[in-house]
């Protein structure tokens, strides 16, 4: 009988682990939203990291999170480390690119729950008196990102977080303008 059992969970395993090697080697995700401000003061927002804590969805999950920040305090090289609970883990990000009312592009190194390195971006595109804000990011689906994209869709998880970042981001900009 234990033989059986030792056969069944095997042959699971071995299901589980083909239908996970299956899966994307990469992802994206990526929302959008339209503010009634200008695009540079969309971009001013969030080009400087110190503004985050202000709208980040992440910010709302651990207010004890420890946040640290080197380089200058916006734009190209500006960089912020952080330290959570296990909803925020531990990693650091770096504005790798800062295209003025145009585009962000910053390097996200995750330490803890798990180690990853992604791509971010936001990018602004004028649309009458409004701007368009597009949050994206990207990566490398490892094995243990394919095996967790098993249980977890990863396009609604962080796709919802990102629309309430937008969210917060819309009210402040259209609250000072």
């Amino acid at each position: 009988m234990l033989n059986i059992i030792l056969i069944f969970v095997a042959v699971v395993a071995l299901i589980i682990l083909v239908f996970a090697s299956r899966q994307p080697d990469t992802f994206q995700v990526s929302r959008s939203i339209s503010m009634a401000a200008p695009p540079a003061t969309v971009f001013t927002q969030i080009n400087d990291l110190q503004n985050w804590q202000a709208w980040s969805p992440w910010a709302k999950l651990d207010p004890n999170a420890k946040h640290s920040f080197s380089g200058p305090q916006a734009g190209a090289g500006a960089n912020m480390s952080w330290a959570g609970n296990n909803k925020v883990g531990e990693g650091s990000m770096t504005i790798v690119e800062s295209l003025p009312h145009d585009l962000i592009r910053l390097k996200l190194d995750f330490l803890k729950p798990f180690k990853a390195s992604n791509t971010a971006e936001f990018s602004f595109k004028s649309a009458g008196e409004n701007t368009i804000v597009v949050w994206s990011m990207s990566g490398k689906n490892n094995p243990i990102g394919k095996l967790m994209s098993l249980i977890m869709n990863c396009d609604k998880v962080l796709g919802c977080q990102f629309e309430q970042g937008l969210s917060a981001i819309k009210q402040i900009v259209e609250e000072a303008g």
